[in-house]
């Protein structure tokens, strides 16, 4: 069963995810939240598998409950995906570099918003390519960070690679061709250099690709 807690300030929001989320067999909604603290209370004491987080809320906003959930050791196994109305923008590239796994624009389709809370908590490829170069498309029009990540040489060279190809929006099948070997080896590359590299997800591990310089924008 998939524990979803759903933290957003408008009811009626709630309301429509939770009747949509309830109408499955493999789905429960363990709890809601009108703002992000009440939320990160909600996630400690309830442990969903996700949450799904508005940005924009009173008392804490999305930006600061994902970031406080992230930092939470208890919390390791919450995958927070935000769910915006204006797609990627602003708040939603601060809230990937906060810590959430990924993206939902509330107009999605209610196929593609299942599917996307199954594979959230599967903690699987939470960003879909697509998505992800959008998130590359972000870093075309801004210039690196000033306090750039510089941990990669605990990558071998292999899992270097591979994070080059997922943050060039691969998927773990195409990255498995790219580098001519199996699509489970490929994302044992991904998986293991996620840990290396602390991030939670594909999403934080596009960002440090960025910001380590592995990666150099596209220009228009």
């Amino acid at each position: 069963m998939i524990r979803v807690l759903l933290v957003d300030d408008q009811p009626l929001i709630r309301s429509g995810f939770r009747a949509l989320l309830d109408l499955e067999d493999d789905i429960e909604v363990v709890a809601e939240a009108s703002n992000g603290e009440e939320g990160f209370d909600l996630a400690k004491e309830h442990l969903p598998d996700v949450a799904l987080v508005d940005i924009q809320m009173p008392v804490v906003d999305g930006i600061e409950a994902t970031r406080r959930i992230a930092a939470d050791p208890a919390l390791a196994g919450v995958h927070v995906v935000i769910l915006t109305n204006y797609g990627m923008d602003e708040y939603v590239f601060n809230a990937l570099r906060a810590g959430a796994a990924g993206f939902l624009v509330k107009d999605i389709v209610p196929e593609d918003f299942l599917h996307a809370v199954r594979v959230a908590a599967r903690g699987d490829a939470l960003l879909a390519p697509s998505i992800t170069r959008k998130l590359i498309n972000r870093y075309v029009t801004q210039p690196p960070p000033t306090d750039t990540f510089s941990g990669l040489g605990v990558l071998t060279s292999r899992e270097r690679e591979a994070v080059v190809l997922v943050a060039q929006g691969l998927s773990n099948d195409e990255t498995a061709d790219r580098m001519v070997i199996s699509p489970l080896t490929a994302k044992t590359h991904i998986n293991r250099a996620m840990t290396k590299l602390h991030a939670r997800d594909r999403a934080q591990l596009v960002v440090l690709a960025y910001e380590s310089g592995l990666v150099a924008p596209r220009h228009p």
